[in-house]
This record gives structure tokens, sequence and C-alpha cells, in this order.
């Protein structure tokens, strides 16, 4: 095995890779909270969107994530 990339490799001295470079938690947390509130919405609509709470009228909402609430383990009738 000498063939130079097998022993740079090896050795760990391959420049090929740097190191990993951090990422502020400024830079995180606007995408964060954005998902977070993507998430809170995709919860209301598959928990809550029938009913009282309904935003939109008739069953459509409902209908449309029906097997998804079941499959969450959401009861819905």
């Amino acid at each position: 095995m000498n063939h130079p990339a097998v022993s740079a490799n090896l050795s760990g001295n391959n420049p090929a890779f740097d190191a990993p470079v951090p990422i502020p938690v400024r830079e995180v947390l606007p995408w964060a909270v954005f998902i977070g509130l993507l998430l809170l919405i995709a919860i209301y609509f598959v928990g809550a969107e029938q009913g009282a709470t309904s935003i939109f009228q008739g069953m459509y909402i409902h209908e449309f994530v029906h097997d998804g609430r079941h499959l969450l383990g959401f009861p819905c009738h």
C-alpha cells in the first residue's frame, strides 16, 4: 500500500478535506423559528381543523388530511 492517496488518508493529513465550519446561532435561529411555525400550522390542520375551531367552511380540509390524522393518532370520529 504505497499509493500516496492511501497513505495520506491513513495518516490523517489529507489536504482535500477542511475542518467543518461552525454555524453561528444567529444564522440558524430564524430558520428554526420558521420551521417551528410551519410545524404548528401543520399540526393545527391535521389535528384541529374541524368543528367550532375550523377556519374554513365545510369538511374539505378534514377529508384531505383524514388518513394522515389517523396515522398520527388523532381521533376524528
